[in-house]
């Protein structure tokens, strides 16, 4: 009879340790989480080590900083902790906060209407959105002060995940009276001596789109600079001229006063949701990203990644 290697232990309370120390950071506030001791945390999170021959935390300016196992290993561990909620049915009501961030180009209309459709379906989730500029966003999930960003601005950085949901080429917008509002495509040369309203400088895509128009020469009119893209469209659609933009999801509420052509160039537009990597996400912005994915409506300039 062949002798069956015996599958590894498990401890819950040892994961309870994990989970509590990453989403606390330090064992004092871990173990008042769980109301336990200090050593006790200290204790099932050196077993859990021992056992699994893996470092999980490291300190880092007095806190503990988990390591990319202790990530994993969390990640892994979420659909146990739902499964004993499950188990254990529904107590004592507790409202759960999403702490959300996301640009104005996102959040106004389309994350509000998002807002609105999850609050109805879980009358027992609270939301609180904060909008700012798209280079805060990031900063603001690393720094702690928020669960879940939603951005089109690709920031890669220490600490943080960005979960892709949505791509798009660029686009041109204008008025369907304008000049090129019947051709299948632009090209950049299409853009000389054109009447552009541009992105300022601070958005990558501004200095982008210059290169492309100063390889083929092609000089358009500048007549407004602006910050999102929903103030281009505007612009564009008051019949200043004619801007490059993403055209999610502006395309959702300004596609009967606007023509969309695209724009033949490298620049893509991706949709992001940002999460700490060094931190659970917690279960109501897990739910939210899926709400997001299941409800955004389809365009026919986008896709779903």
């Amino acid at each position: 009879m062949a002798f069956k290697k015996p599958r590894n232990w498990h401890s819950l309370p040892e994961y309870q340790a994990l989970r509590a120390l990453m989403q606390a950071g330090t064992t004092a506030a871990a173990a008042r989480q769980l109301g336990l001791s200090q050593s006790a945390i200290s204790r099932s999170v050196g077993s859990l080590e021992s056992r699994l021959g893996k470092t999980l935390f490291e300190r880092d300016a007095g806190r503990l900083r988990p390591t990319q196992e202790a990530v994993r290993l969390n990640m892994r561990l979420d659909p146990l902790f739902e499964a004993l909620d499950r188990i254990d049915g529904p107590g004592e009501t507790v409202q759960e906060t999403l702490r959300l961030v996301a640009p104005p180009s996102y959040a106004h209309r389309y994350i509000v209407s998002l807002i609105a459709s999850f609050l109805r379906g879980n009358p027992g989730f609270f939301v609180n959105l904060e909008v700012t500029t798209s280079d805060m966003v990031t900063l603001g999930v690393l720094e702690n002060r928020f669960d879940l960003a939603v951005t089109g601005i690709e920031q890669s950085r220490a600490g943080i995940k960005l979960i892709p949901f949505r791509e798009s080429p660029a686009f041109c917008v204008m008025r369907p009276e304008h000049p090129l509002a019947k051709r299948d495509k632009i090209l950049p040369y299409d853009l000389h001596n054109q009447e552009l309203i541009a992105l300022t400088y601070r958005h990558g895509r501004r200095g982008q789109l210059d290169r492309l128009l100063q390889q083929v020469r092609a000089e358009p009119r500048i007549v407004a600079e602006v910050s999102t893209s929903f103030a281009a469209a505007d612009m564009a659609r008051e019949g200043l001229g004619l801007a490059i933009i993403n055209p999610f999801p502006i395309y959702m509420y300004r596609s009967p006063d606007l023509t969309f052509i695209p724009f033949e160039s490298p620049m893509r537009y991706r949709g992001h949701f940002v999460v700490s990597d060094q931190r659970p996400v917690p279960r109501i912005a897990r739910a939210f990203m899926r709400h997001l994915r299941l409800n955004t409506p389809s365009d026919p300039y986008t896709f779903k990644t």
